[in-house]
C-alpha cells in the first residue's frame, strides 16, 4: 500500500491494536498524516486470540503485499469430540492466524509512523476545525480528525458521552495458547490441521493451531490455541479477574495471573464436563480469561471524531468477525474521506453513509452472534456452571 507524498489531513488514532493499525494503513493510503496512541506500555504481550481469516483481513494483507499462507495455518478438517470418546469429522479447509501474528504483520510497515505507547486518553476538545486530545501523561495534540479504535472499554466513546454501557453477557472465555512442541505428541496429532470442538448446554470449547510466537508455520513450531466458553455468574467475576498479584483486572486476565484456587476450580469443572483430550490440554496450559461483554451500537461519527471496531459496538466471538469488522470499518472510512482536504468542510454525506452502512452491518452481525450463543445456551438463560465450582 503506497502513501501519498503530501498529506491531505492529520489524524490521531486512539488505540494501537489491529483495528488501530488497520486505520493507520487505510488513512495513510489516502494521504493522511497519522499518529497512533496506545494506552498500554508494552504491546508485545500476546492477547491470546486466534483469528479466522476473513475477506476484510485478506484484502488488507493483499494490499500490503502479504499472502494469507505466509501468516496462517491451514486446517483441513473439522472434528467434534464427545465425552464418550467418539469423534465426528468432515472436510472443511480454512486458514487461521493469531492476534500477535497479525499485529506484527500490520505494525512492521508502519515503522516510520509515530506509535506512542503509554498514552491513555484523558480528555477531548472538539472544535469546528479540529480536535485536541489530552493524555494522562500530559501530552497534548491537535489534529484534523480523531479515530477511536480503543476497544470495548473505549475512553473515546465515554468522553463523547454516547449512550450505552458494556454489559456482561453471562459467560467467560477461558483461553490457552501453547507451543505445540510443549504438548504431548498424541495430543498434537489429534488437534493439528483440524478445527476441534465440543459443546454442551452452557459451554462450548474450540481449538485449532495458529502460527508460532514469531510467526513460525513449520510443524513443531506452531501454537495450539483454545477457547472454552463457560456460563459464569456475574457475582464470580470479581474473584476470577483478581490475579495472583492482587490486581483486579477489568476485562482480561493475562497469562500467569490465574490464582491457584481459581485454576483448581477450572480444572475440576473441566474434568467433570469435557472430553479427555480437552481436559489434558487445559492441564498442560497457562490458562487465562476474558469475560464476554456486549456494547450496543450507538453512533460512529461525532463531528470530527469517528469510532470503529469494538469502540463502536461489539459482536460475540462466535461470529469470528470482531477483527474483520474493525478492518472493514477502517477501509470504508478511508473511502468516505478520500479526496477531503482541510480547510474544506468534512464530507458529511459520505460520512453519514459510512456510519449508516457500518452500523447496519454491526447490528446484523451482533444479532447473529447472540443467536449462536443462545443455541449453545450461553448466557443467563443457560445453566450456571460457576455454581458447580464456586465453593465460597
Amino acid at each position: 500500500m503506497t502513501t501519498a507524498a503530501t498529506h491531505s489531513f492529520t489524524a490521531a488514532i486512539v488505540g494501537g491494536s489491529v483495528g488501530g493499525l488497520a486505520a493507520a494503513h487505510e488513512l495513510r493510503s489516502i494521504g493522511a498524516d497519522v499518529t497512533v496512541y496506545e494506552r498500554s506500555v508494552d504491546r508485545t504481550q500476546p492477547r491470546g486470540a486466534g483469528i479466522v481469516m476473513q475477506a476484510e483481513v485478506e484484502s488488507l494483507l493483499s494490499r500490503l503485499g502479504v499472502s494469507v499462507p505466509s501468516v496462517s495455518v491451514q486446517l483441513q478438517e473439522r472434528q467434534q469430540l464427545h465425552r464418550d470418546g467418539r469423534i465426528g469429522r468432515y472436510e472443511a479447509p480454512q486458514w487461521m492466524t493469531a492476534w500477535d501474528t497479525l499485529y506484527t504483520t500490520l505494525r512492521a510497515p508502519l515503522g516510520d509512523v509515530c506509535y506512542r505507547l503509554g498514552s491513555e486518553l484523558h480528555d477531548l476538545s472538539v472544535e469546528s476545525d479540529g480536535v485536541t486530545a489530552t493524555f494522562a501523561d500530559g501530552h497534548r495534540t491537535s489534529t484534523d480528525l480523531l479515530i477511536g479504535a480503543d476497544g470495548v472499554g473505549s475512553t473515546t466513546r465515554s468522553l463523547l458521552r454516547l449512550p450505552g454501557d458494556i454489559a456482561y453477557a453471562g459467560y467467560v472465555a477461558w483461553r490457552g495458547l501453547e507451543p505445540e512442541a510443549d504438548l504431548p505428541g498424541h495430543l498434537v496429532d489429534l488437534l493439528a490441521e483440524r478445527f476441534t470442538s465440543f459443546g454442551a448446554p452452557g459451554m462450548q470449547m474450540l481449538c485449532y493451531l495458529v502460527p508460532g510466537a514469531n510467526g513460525e508455520l513449520e510443524r513443531g513450531s506452531r501454537r495450539v490455541n483454545w477457547v472454552w466458553y463457560v456460563n459464569t455468574a456475574e457475582s464470580s467475576l470479581g474473584r476470577l479477574l483478581t490475579g495472583t498479584s492482587g490486581r483486579r483486572y477489568d476485562n482480561f486476565l493475562p497469562p500467569g495471573e490465574l490464582t491457584v484456587e481459581n485454576l483448581t476450580e477450572v480444572t475440576a469443572l473441566a474434568e467433570r464436563t469435557l472430553p479427555g483430550p480437552f481436559v489434558e490440554l487445559i492441564g498442560q496450559s497457562h490458562v487465562f480469561m476474558q469475560p464476554v461483554f456486549d456494547l450496543p451500537p450507538s453512533r460512529m461519527v461525532a463531528d470530527r471524531v469517528m469510532l470503529l471496531g469494538d469502540a463502536a459496538g461489539t459482536v460475540r466471538p462466535h461470529t469470528a468477525s470482531g477483527t474483520s469488522k474493525a478492518l472493514g470499518d477502517a477501509a470504508a472510512l478511508a473511502r468516505a474521506l478520500h479526496g477531503w482536504t482541510p480547510p474544506a468542510g468534512l464530507p458529511q454525506q459520505r460520512l453519514g453513509s459510512w456510519e449508516a452502512h457500518r452500523l447496519a452491518h454491526l447490528e446484523s452481525v451482533a444479532r447473529s452472534g447472540m443467536r449462536l450463543a443462545a443455541q449453545s445456551l450461553l448466557g443467563p438463560a443457560g445453566p450456571d456452571h460457576s455454581a458447580c465450582v464456586d465453593t465460597r
